[in-house]
């Protein structure tokens, strides 16, 4: 306990007259790219895996993927490594390292890669001793290591939770975001801290430190996982979502779309709720081996266009009935809704539902002009007091934009 003690009279120490609210003027907008960890985990066998292992050819593979399949043109521009990239230790000047066997070029020069392709490059670490795969933490050597990243041309920080009293959190990751400033480089700053908090998160203070926090249980590659985040959203215990906006976004974790574990309707339904919810998209797949219709839904422009709408209004759900859930989010132009009703029912065939747009909390103007967001088709004019029948296939989704006329 005496190395917590100390831990916690050393961060005290920047409180509260030398941590700004981080204030950074980034990811006004939710950041787009792609990131490692939920195809790649920590595989560093680079000898029996040279493909898949962390390494800097897995990143550089990766940005060149982005640019050359359109996923740089329609908004995706991070490159984001996750843990088990480092050296077991620091070097003699008490700095963090790269692997020197998987990347052999170092950070800097990876970097320098990703930028030359129009691109941005994302570093993972922990706020504790040890990252969650025992690699060195940040403990101790916040200021150092902002440097290091700044120093390397990073652009995103993913600060994870493992290996620390989850009561040092409130002040370790405003300390962290305090030094990220002080480097002069923009680095978009992610936390884990409300993932890690065992009582109801203090997400006034997490989103004037943060730019994206993870506040729920890592995706994994399913259905049922991913239903568990939507009700998590859903229910927005301690009414987390009104902290989000230009800047700060909540993070329900990686897009899944492309791997192995959702259907085809599934994969619609993750991309139109983190559009719903103004999440960042961050792809956890494999863009070399990823199907066409999966990369049809990941680059669609309309769905997109929701996600980033200026407004940084994260949606809402307003009806629960049983395997039926609708959400609504203003977005632009002004008085517009986009809205989305899910189905997670497993019946054989599309359920027919039938909704008034005042029914979704959609009012303001007495006709709205309905489109589908996916395809852009018309379903047409109608009142708040009309009824709208719409059809959502099993484990689907219908995706819907308001606009008044």
């Amino acid at each position: 306990m005496h190395l917590y003690a100390a831990t916690f009279l050393w961060i005290s120490c920047l409180l509260p007259s030398q941590v700004d609210l981080l204030n950074n003027g980034l990811a006004r907008t939710p950041p787009m790219g792609w990131l490692a960890w939920e195809r790649f985990r920590c595989d560093i066998d680079c000898k029996d895996d040279p493909d898949n292992c962390i390494s800097e050819k897995l990143f550089r593979t990766m940005g060149d993927l982005l640019v050359k399949e359109g996923y740089k043109d329609v908004g995706y521009e991070y490159v984001n490594i996750d843990d088990c990239w480092l050296t077991h230790s620091r070097n003699a000047k008490n700095q963090l390292e790269a692997d020197p066997t998987r990347f052999p070029s170092g950070i800097k020069n990876l970097s320098s890669y990703i930028h030359n392709l129009g691109l941005k490059l994302g570093i993972y670490e922990d706020f504790g001793t040890k990252t969650c795969a025992g690699y060195p933490g940040i403990l101790f050597q916040m200021d150092t290591d902002a440097q290091t990243f700044a120093d390397w041309g990073v652009d995103m920080l993913k600060l994870d939770g493992c290996n620390v009293p989850t009561e040092l959190m409130p002040y370790g990751y405003p300390a962290m975001g305090y030094y990220l400033n002080q480097t002069g480089r923009p680095i978009v700053y992610s936390c884990e801290w409300p993932a890690y908090q065992t009582k109801e998160p203090d997400y006034q203070a997490i989103a004037q430190s943060c730019n994206l926090w993870r506040n729920y249980d890592d995706i994994q590659d399913s259905w049922d996982s991913l239903k568990g985040i939507i009700d998590f959203y859903g229910d927005d215990k301690g009414n987390f979502s009104m902290f989000a906006g230009p800047g700060a976004w909540n993070d329900p974790d990686m897009l899944i779309i492309g791997n192995y574990g959702l259907s085809y309707d599934q994969q619609r339904v993750q991309m139109a709720m983190w559009a719903i919810m103004a999440s960042p998209l961050l792809m956890g797949n494999d863009l070399r081996h990823i199907a066409p219709e999966s990369k049809a839904i990941l680059q669609n422009k309309n769905v997109i266009a929701i996600n980033q709408d200026p407004m940084g209004k994260m949606g809402k759900r307003v009806i629960k009935n049983n395997d039926i859930q609708v959400w609504t989010r203003p977005v632009m132009p002004t008085g517009s809704y986009a809205f989305t009703i899910v189905n997670y029912g497993v019946y054989g065939t599309p359920a027919k539902l039938n909704y008034k747009l005042s029914d979704m909390g959609i009012s303001g103007s007495k006709s709205y002009l309905i489109t589908e967001v996916f395809d852009g088709s018309k379903i047409g004019v109608h009142t708040t007091s009309d009824v709208v029948t719409y059809s959502v296939n099993p484990t689907g989704v219908f995706m819907g934009k308001a606009v008044p006329q």
